[in-house]
């Protein structure tokens, strides 16, 4: 009751305060509140002892989210080298869940023990190395007509080349795939506006299928691609048989974004080291970062994944590793493939609601750089290009540029609000700047407004804001430094959250929020309503995994152990405030399969399962199976318990595995 009290109190201050400040429109150095205000005593000395100003107050208001109401917005933030995805609500700015996807993780029983989550990280094993970490990078809600539906998350690991699923019905990890080309991609996993595809680039170029080549034949045999992943709805997988790649040359890929509307069944990714730099610092030569820095343009690649798709089912591929590949000669013999320069080592291609034009910024030239579809295709079909070393047409750049808008030092990525406004991140500023776009006129390009954070920002992430429909009303920075802005916890910060308000005019920070599990380097935001997640399982039994329920189930009354020589199965069940057996009796060198099912249907009647010793920890979602097997080889007398506090009794709920010598 005293927390809504101070926060009535503080509507009512606030009301009080914009009055006296004379509105948001002004931005007067921030004062401490003062008596003058006419706010009641208690109020007063809330703010007065906690150095409170009309801002922190307003943004306080703002981003409040009582007990038991809910956010607007969903934010899908990459976990950078945690390997996880971390959802978080907006405005409150409240971590809600962190889901393991590429690495293990015992609370939600991800890959540590559990048969179907093991399986699925075993499918991005790369040869026979067992890939147990990740490097998250590029979260994307799955789109139906270019706007987000949320029925779906992918994201990449740019370490190995990977894409995963993750099913927004119960927010977990359903399939990982890795390229058998690529050992790094970066520009992933942009979806096509209706989820047809997941695009994926090349980060670092290497021979197909990363064989040993001597980087002295660097330009004859190192190659990267861009990678079409079928998104098959009905099933919920990637279709490796039916995904193809198109062979680009060994420049270094980066950002991607797909067409849509006007633009729709075309790509765009940006790529870096057009020089084709290949280091050598301890032999006397550049830095990387010197050598791929040298030419005043790069080169933004456009392909026609419509066109690539046609190609690949006439046959007119070559197959490499068991990837279909467009070789680089018939994808531009076939009109899939062009460039067009682009201002040197860009990070960022984000394409505008309509689909009529792409924005990008380099990290070296302080505008960005707007191009129009519709003057890429008359370039094309006026053949107004020369041709790359490689034979890849380069379009004109003064034919397919619309604008440039001078922004500050840095600009890295850009997202749309619906009042056709831009807003990209400025790195080295550490500044979010605010422009307009201009359509056809040149002059209609104008920056607005800079507005600082802390500190040097990365990607950004508008509500909603790179789909045809932008929200505009929030922005997250996700800034990589926060030096002095939270509690020291050693060497290793945090990095730094920050969710902007746009409805104010200038924009303003709201909320600092420290991020210490992982380093987002991008994130989606999708209106809440948007999410059907479900409570409880469909069935009793039921395989997250597979989405249907488990051979396994096992009902009350259905517990049994069943021993065919050393092999051993068990079958139990969980209910509050008891493990079904709670005796399990084995002998060493006995091969173990155990299958547990959750029997609850109540909302949120978690129970986790460990097994000593054992290197098992399960998480049992109300009306799973999950199952695990290992081999008894050491004897002993060992627990296993419930990990979720379940009930009064919770720690009654455990049993006893003893094995035989």
């Amino acid at each position: 009751m005293r927390r809504i009290i101070s926060v009535l109190l503080l509507a009512v201050m606030l009301t009080g305060l914009l009055t006296a400040c004379g509105g948001e429109e002004e931005t007067p150095t921030p004062q401490p509140v003062s008596v003058e205000s006419g706010l009641p005593s208690a109020a007063l000395e809330i703010a007065a002892a906690r150095g409170l100003t009309p801002d922190d107050i307003n943004a306080a208001l703002k981003t409040y989210v009582p007990s038991g109401k809910w956010d607007d917005y969903y934010l899908f933030a990459s976990g950078g080298h945690s390997g996880n995805l971390i959802v978080i609500g907006v405005p409150s700015m409240r971590i809600l869940k962190n889901i393991a996807v590429f690495t293990p993780e015992a609370w939600q029983g991800y890959g540590i023990g559990d048969l179907g989550t093991e399986a699925v990280l075993d499918a991005g094993n790369v040869g026979d190395v067992k890939i147990r970490m990740g490097d998250a990078h590029h979260p994307a809600l799955s789109e139906t007509n270019g706007d987000y539906d949320g029925q779906w998350v992918f994201i990449n690991d740019k370490a190995s080349a990977r894409v995963a699923v993750i099913d927004l019905r119960d927010f977990r990890t359903k399939q990982i795939v890795k390229d058998p080309n690529v050992i790094s991609n970066h520009g992933s996993t942009m979806v096509t506006p209706n989820t047809d595809y997941i695009i994926q680039g090349t980060q670092y170029a290497t021979p197909l299928g990363w064989e040993y080549a001597p980087i002295s034949e660097y330009k004859e045999k190192y190659r990267g691609v861009i990678t079409l992943w079928k998104f098959d709805r009905e099933q919920g997988r990637i279709i490796p048989e039916e995904s193809f790649s198109i062979e680009v040359p060994p420049y270094w890929q980066d950002l991607c974004d797909a067409g849509k509307l006007d633009s729709d069944g075309w790509g765009f990714c940006n790529s870096f080291n057009t020089e084709m730099a290949t280091g050598g610092n301890m032999e006397g030569n550049p830095q990387f970062e010197a050598g791929v820095s040298q030419r005043d343009m790069d080169y933004l690649h456009i392909f026609n994944w419509k066109k690539a798709a046609e190609v690949v089912e006439a046959g007119k591929f070559e197959e490499i590793n068991g990837m279909r590949v467009i070789r680089m000669p018939t994808a531009v013999e076939e009109g899939i493939l062009y460039f067009a320069p682009e201002p040197k080592s860009p990070h960022g291609v984000d394409v505008t609601p309509d689909g009529k034009y792409m924005v990008v910024a380099g990290k070296l030239d302080p505008h960005v750089t707007i191009y129009s579809f519709a003057k890429i295709q008359q370039a094309i079909a006026d053949k107004n290009w020369t041709l790359d070393e490689f034979g890849i047409p380069v379009l004109d750049f003064d034919a397919v540029m619309m604008a440039q808008v001078e922004l500050g030092l840095g600009p890295l990525h850009t997202q749309f609000d619906a009042d056709g406004n831009a807003y990209t991140s400025l790195f080295l500023d550490s500044a979010l700047a605010k422009w307009t776009l201009g359509g056809d006129d040149p002059a209609g390009y104008q920056l607005l407004e800079k507005t600082p954070v802390q500190y040097n920002i990365g990607h950004i992430a508008a509500a909603e804001g790179d789909t045809v429909s932008p929200d505009g009303q929030y922005l997250v920075a996700l800034n990589k430094w926060a030096v002095d802005r939270f509690l020291p916890v050693g060497p290793l910060l945090p990095q730094n959250e920050q969710l902007i308000d746009l409805t104010t005019t200038p924009v303003k920070v709201i909320y600092d929020m420290p991020m210490g599990i992982g380093e987002p380097h991008y994130a989606q935001m999708i209106k809440a309503d948007k999410l059907k997640p479900i409570n409880v399982y469909p069935e009793v039994g039921w395989d997250a995994i597979a989405w249907e329920k488990s051979e396994h189930a096992t009902l009350s009354g259905e517990e049994r152990i069943e021993r065919d020589g050393n092999n051993v199965t068990i079958y139990s069940t969980s209910i509050r405030s008891h493990l079904t057996p709670d005796r399990v009796e084995l002998k060493k060198g006995d091969h173990v399969v155990w299958h547990i099912t959750n029997i609850e249907t109540a909302h949120d009647a978690v129970h986790g399962f460990q097994l000593g010793g054992q290197n098992v920890s399960l998480s049992i979602e109300p009306g799973a199976t999950v199952s695990f097997e290992f081999d008894a080889n050491a004897d002993g007398s060992y627990a296993y318990y419930c990990t979720e506090f379940c009930s009064a009794l919770h720690l009654e709920m455990m049993g006893y595995m003893l094995v035989e010598p």
